[in-house]
């Protein structure tokens, strides 16, 4: 099946975005897929905020993005927009770093006034990067993700439901999106 990275675009440690992929990245692994995650908050300051191109975890990252087939990308809303760590590592990305590849974007949120976050702020970005198919994102609510003492979360039914069928239609897509030749 497809390589898929899944980027989370949370700057937080205990972050309720990164732990959403995390679960939805078990839902694509048990379709076949390869799941690579990669948290965004985990590449150095310095490299991101420095724009290091030369950096070795922003070389790492760009490798994970060249090698993927398909691209989840997740973030909270801040001010209306995307996260801050997430913009400066597409930034340092190659502008066409999503030819090719289907994205799934999925934005997390406080309230129903930062849905329009996905298709006005994160959506064109990805359009720019040269994504070869956006399939349907999905906006959740903060308060529909609860995470347990364990570390674990559970997702409000309804919510749970909505996001499993955009998963699967990543999945399917993923099928079907063609395979471009690397260029040597």
């Amino acid at each position: 099946m497809a390589t898929v990275l899944s980027v989370s675009g949370s700057p937080s440690v205990s972050s309720r975005t990164a732990k959403l992929l995390r679960h939805l990245d078990t839902r694509l692994a048990a379709q076949g897929h390869e799941v690579i995650p990669l948290d965004v908050r985990t590449i150095p300051a310095e490299a991101l905020l420095g724009a290091d191109f030369k950096h070795p975890a922003i070389v790492e990252a760009t490798e994970l993005f060249a090698r993927a087939d398909g691209v989840v990308i997740g973030t909270p809303v801040y001010k209306a927009a995307y996260s801050g760590v997430l913009k400066a590592l597409l930034d340092l990305l190659p502008q066409y770093a999503l030819t090719g590849k289907t994205v799934l974007p999925l934005v997390t949120g406080g309230s129903t006034a930062h849905v329009l976050a996905l298709d006005y702020a994160l959506r064109p970005v990805l359009n720019s990067m040269g994504a070869a198919h956006i399939v349907q994102g999905w906006f959740t609510l903060d308060k529909d993700i609860t995470t347990g003492e364990d570390g674990g979360i559970t997702v409000a039914p309804a919510t749970a439901e909505a996001l499993a069928q955009v998963v699967d239609q990543f999945s399917a897509a993923l099928g079907s999106a063609p395979l471009l030749a690397a260029a040597g």
